[in-house]
């Protein structure tokens, strides 16, 4: 199949889009969301809700999930290995994570690694595209992507199983229990992912006309959760979250002569939740420690290593008043004190103080309002006062308006700061205004959202050569940052058979202000499609991948590129309704033994298998 054939088929899958958007509507009788703001001040920004029937369709590892079925761009150094993302042409550092409403990302390198995470420890993930600084801090400047544990209230006991094994040993072990009634609600999970990740190389891939294989690329991933809830009163209720993890997981080799590596890292993570109800005002208080850690060894033979770590102490305050019928307020305290220790950055300590105001607006049922500032207060850098301002109205049934601009920034980590040798303590925090203009379009069972945004980013980090060859971070990039999404979804049942379909496109433009030069690792098109078919007890799906190529260095040379390439997948499986539901399912990955790479000399598996078994009662 040729270039043009393939992008072409990309393209007519966009007559259809996120079926997990339709299956969000589904609504349980009594529900408490672990992060109200998501929901209640992004009217005015897109929205994606992956829950759980898209997510046990999907390979469990969050890169996986979020590739096939968002406009995330990711990177991989190899199958299961170090993942980082591009939301919107910004880097790894510029998309927050939110746990429970908390941003989690790293405090040593800013970023989060998707491939240490399992989409089946959370009810629900959502994708907000665009700015978020005012409400999830630093990071917010691409979007952010929400790890939600939403708590129950009714009269219940379910459990959810699934068993994985497929090509190179491949072995999965998910497990949820719900139990809860009026007053109480828990929920305890564990999951475990691992991998002898030992798969041959396709084509090009060849050494001397010798086959290779993926070597060193072991993996195993554990991580433990449990969440309770309860309700004083009617207007009272405490929440508690925790979640453990820990990744030991060798770094696959690009050539046969390389000294075998491995990386340990893990985090905990606990958080205390009060939220009380008092007429016209709302109160919400949380506690959290955030603990994570990391061990480098770059002969795994040995038990010499490099390690970092670091201790997060989070206290917030959210104060919320309904100051008339149609206009909400919150006024947030936030105060983060995190320690950090490592062989590469010492031994610091940072303190950060913050205030925002936030506020929404219903001027009419059609047309709503919000807007939100916030300010930091730290002794490591100057923050800049940050803002959000963001409308939506319904014209028409058929069509409804969205407008948001922002200001968004990152903070330098403590690997800018602080480390042996390069770190630079006078850095300036990263600080961008982003403006974009949503079209969202419904007719019967066809949704189209149309978003064309742009990015202006200054005083980015990037880490250059200075004396003595010791390389440094100096605040010298301007980056633009423009493009469109567009998200299309279909669905349609036909007496016992239901069809659904769904696509998202995206196109970015992200390019250095100076050397008017694309930025690396950044491709101009990505497209995702899936069809869907099921009727009494069987059902199928088919999914596709197409990412552009793109430049691998910063001058933008031709023989210096990672090129494009279209993926797909196809599953199916069988309920034998045993129990609550019995699923039986078999997927074939790459379907059509595409070689490819999203990293130069990374090569990604050929066509392989997956079996599960799920089992809900």
């Amino acid at each position: 199949m040729t270039f043009k054939k393939r992008f072409i088929f990309c393209l007519l899958l966009l007559c259809q889009i996120l079926w997990a958007q339709q299956d969000s509507i589904t609504k349980l009788k009594a529900v408490v969301i672990s992060d109200a703001h998501l929901k209640k001040y992004s009217n005015s920004q897109s929205v994606l809700k992956l829950n759980d029937s898209v997510i046990g369709k999907n390979e469990v590892l969050l890169t996986d999930l979020l590739n096939y079925n968002s406009t995330i761009y990711f990177k991989q150094y190899g199958r299961g290995m170090l993942s980082t993302v591009s939301f919107r042409g910004t880097s790894s550092s510029q998309t927050a994570v939110i746990w429970n409403g908390i941003n989690i990302n790293s405090q040593m390198n800013g970023s989060t690694d998707f491939n240490t995470i399992s989409g089946s420890d959370y009810n629900s993930i959502s994708v907000k595209a665009g700015g978020g600084s005012v409400i999830y801090g630093s990071g917010a400047i691409g979007g952010t992507v929400h790890l939600n544990n939403d708590l129950s209230f009714y009269n219940h006991f379910d459990n959810y199983l699934k068993l994985d094994y497929g090509s190179f040993n491949t072995t999965g072990i998910h497990y949820k229990t719900n139990i809860s009634n009026e007053k109480w609600s828990a929920q305890i999970g564990f999951s475990k992912n691992s991998s002898t990740n030992d798969y041959k190389y396709i084509n090009k891939y060849t050494w001397r006309g010798e086959q290779r294989w993926n070597q060193n690329g072991e993996y195993d991933i554990i991580t433990m959760s449990a969440n309770l809830g309860y309700k004083i009163d009617k207007k009272n209720t405490l929440k508690l979250y925790s979640q453990n993890s820990n990744t030991d997981r060798n770094t696959s080799l690009v050539s046969e002569n390389e000294t075998k590596s491995k990386y340990i890292n893990g985090f905990n993570r606990n958080l205390l939740e009060y939220n009380g109800e008092f007429g016209k005002l709302t109160t919400n208080f949380k506690t959290a420690y955030i603990f994570e850690n990391y061990q480098y060894f770059s002969d795994n033979s040995t038990n010499d290593y490099t390690f970092g770590k670091t201790e997060s102490l989070i206290l917030k305050g959210d104060l919320g008043y309904q100051l008339f019928q149609s206009t909400q307020i919150n006024g947030i305290l936030d105060y983060n004190k995190t320690k950090g220790y490592g062989s590469g950055f010492g031994d610091h300590t940072r303190e950060i103080s913050s205030a925002s105001l936030l506020t929404k607006q219903d001027i009419s049922e059609d047309w709503k309002a919000e807007f939100g500032v916030r300010k930091e207060f730290t002794d490591n850098y100057k923050s800049p006062v940050l803002f959000n301002i963001g409308s939506s109205y319904q014209v028409s049934k058929l069509y409804n308006l969205k407008l948001n601009f922002s200001r968004n920034f990152r903070i330098p980590t403590y690997n800018d700061l602080y480390w042996q040798e390069g770190g630079n303590p006078d850095l300036k925090p990263e600080s961008s205004y982003q403006a974009e203009i949503g079209n969202v379009f419904t007719f019967n069972n066809i949704s189209l959202t149309q978003t064309f945004y742009y990015i202006k980013i200054k005083d980015m980090l990037q880490w250059i050569p200075g004396k003595n060859g010791i390389w440094a971070p100096q605040n010298n990039d301007r980056v633009n940052s423009y493009g469109a999404e567009t998200l299309l979804s279909w669905r349609k049942q036909l007496g016992k058979n239901n069809f659904a379909a769904n696509a998202t496109y995206a196109y970015t433009i992200s390019e250095n202000v100076e050397t008017k030069k694309q930025l690396f690792f950044v491709p101009f098109h990505k497209a995702t499609g899936s069809i869907a078919y099921s009727r009494n007890r069987i059902s199928a799906n088919y999914q596709i991948l197409y990412n552009g190529f793109v430049y691998t260095r910063a001058d933008n040379d031709p023989d210096e590129i990672v090129n494009d390439y279209l993926i797909s997948n196809i599953g199916i499986d069988y309920d034998f309704k045993f129990l609550d539901s019995f699923k039986l399912g078999f997927q074939v990955l790459n379907l059509f033994n595409e070689t490819y790479e999203s990293l130069e000399n990374r090569p990604m598996p050929g066509r392989n298998f997956n079996m599960y078994l799920t089992l809900k009662f």
